[in-house]
């Protein structure tokens, strides 16, 4: 009955957004489209690449493409709503248009923090495990863990969304975010939060904590792994990759640890719209930027591309 009566009363929220700061409405207008369209671009040249070039079938392209497929669809679940309310004085979103989207981003984002953890495995069996890596990272493998990012993004975030949308909002619709966010949604409510605060700080800890303690000890054994090298080349190929990874690693987990790891009561709402334009807007633009620039595989991949292309 209480879902039922959240329905019929809230058919649609108001996504305040930046509408305090009026003036800088056109302004993010303009620099958000930007990154967007480069996040597109990116992150599609880079699946585009991976496919097409056989000497980038291996592990590392193969979740660094479904690394870029996971932008390409989390900030799409976000940044074309944001771009219309910035655009014009409608800032409208419906209640199952809300839900779709808080569902979406959600099981994205969490699918991401798991698959960062997989990059950061597969990046630790080629460094450590050399000799077993083609066995370690078998291809029907390396699928299996894909796919449990995926999963297990999907599965937590209908677990989590159901919570949040049970809550009674009691005609609240004034949402204050740009997008539905479980904190913001949890501002709106006029009945005690305090299980959906503490079911998010469990599983943000699960979600985000454990794996930033996973990728730190790969990348720690890595380390030790590296300086006992004796190849100025080899060192260099890996401080190349891991540390782009760690890059990405570090831009996306700390914004998102700033906005989930703390109680949606004591979070600034202004400070956490600007934290998560970060990593819904740039963090993802910047991941192809990251991984390419000075990548001599990629490089290799275009000049090849461009070579076949000549020849046809």
């Amino acid at each position: 009955m209480m879902m039922e009566k959240n329905i019929s009363s809230e058919d649609f929220f108001i996504l305040l957004g930046f509408s305090n700061w009026p003036y800088l409405e056109v302004v993010l207008f303009v620099v958000i489209l930007i990154f967007y369209l480069m996040t597109l671009t990116g992150n599609l040249f880079i699946i585009i690449l991976s496919y097409l070039d056989s000497h980038l079938h291996t592990p590392m392209y193969f979740f660094l493409s479904n690394l870029s497929f996971l932008d390409l669809c989390y900030t799409t679940s976000s940044i074309p709503q944001l771009l219309v309310n910035l655009w014009g004085p409608e800032k409208t979103i419906s209640y199952a248009g809300c839900m779709v989207q808080l569902y979406f981003v959600l099981a994205q984002g969490i699918a991401e923090c798991v698959l960062l953890v997989v990059m950061s495995y597969d990046r630790y069996a080629a460094v450590c495990r050399p000799l077993h890596y083609t066995v370690l990272m078998h291809p029907r493998f390396c699928c299996l863990l894909a796919a449990a990012s995926w999963v297990s993004g999907f599965t937590t975030s209908a677990l989590h969304s159901s919570f949040t949308f049970w809550i009674s909002l009691c005609g609240h619709r004034l949402v204050d975010h740009f997008f539905c966010e479980v904190p913001a949604l949890l501002r709106l409510s006029c009945v005690d939060t305090h299980a959906n605060e503490l079911i998010l700080m469990v599983m943000s800890s699960i979600f985000v904590l454990i794996p930033l303690i996973l990728i730190l000890t790969s990348y720690g054994a890595i380390a030790w792994a590296v300086l006992s090298m004796q190849s100025t080349t080899g060192l260099q190929k890996v401080f190349r990759t891991c540390g782009a990874h760690l890059m990405v690693v570090s831009l996306f987990f700390i914004p998102v640890m700033c906005i989930y790891l703390q109680p949606p009561s004591e979070n600034s709402p202004d400070q956490g719209k600007f934290i998560a334009l970060f990593y819904t807007v740039v963090t993802p633009s910047l991941n192809p930027l990251i991984y390419t620039l000075r990548n001599k595989d990629v490089r290799g991949a275009v000049k090849r591309l461009m070579g076949w292309e000549w020849g046809m």
